[in-house]
């Protein structure tokens, strides 16, 4: 494992294990440049590896698969006839077949309502740039085009808002570093 890159104080879950739990988290980028880990360190400095875990409904799994898998660019894992894992960004997203949840666009973000709820991932920003150009190339409509929101303020990142065939809205964010995610 490399070093961490990011370090980050704080408390997971508080009020239920503050005591235990409290930790500091490091990000770090590993050599592929293609996988983001990022750690949990307990106050006994153990390591727990962090990833999210995402169930969604889509309605078709074959047009899930061709716009995740060839439009995204994400590994397929585990299936079955009623659902497909992704490796979307270094995290697992579970697309189960079903009626996938309502949206609104009432999330006021700058000087834009933005689809509610919604999932994401967040990018170093040269890979952000080529995943916007790769969804362009390949005639993505996009609910919010890419931009740069934020310029010159702290949390300064790109964006980007699309949907898949199922509808479900998905944000893809640019960072210049990812220390900046956090920044007020």
């Amino acid at each position: 494992m490399q070093r961490p890159k990011t370090r980050r104080a704080g408390c997971a879950w508080p009020l239920l294990l503050q005591a235990e739990f409290c930790y500091e988290f490091y990000s770090y980028q590993s050599n592929t440049n293609a996988d983001y880990r990022h750690f949990l360190i307990n106050k006994s400095g153990n390591t727990m590896q962090s990833l999210f875990h995402l169930a969604f409904h889509v309605r078709d799994l074959d047009a899930a698969r061709q716009f995740y898998g060839s439009v995204l660019g994400c590994r397929e894992g585990r299936s079955t006839d009623t659902w497909v894992d992704f490796d979307f960004f270094g995290h697992q997203i579970s697309l189960h077949l079903g009626e996938p949840f309502a949206t609104t666009n009432t999330g006021h973000v700058a000087e834009h309502l933005v689809p509610m709820p919604h999932l994401g991932a967040i990018l170093q920003m040269d890979d952000w740039q080529a995943l916007a150009d790769q969804l362009t190339a390949k005639g993505v409509a996009f609910v919010l085009a890419p931009h740069i929101r934020f310029a010159g303020e702290p949390g300064e990142q790109a964006t980007m808002f699309f949907r898949d065939p199922s509808g479900n809205p998905i944000e893809i964010k640019g960072f210049r570093s990812l220390e900046g995610v956090f920044e007020t």
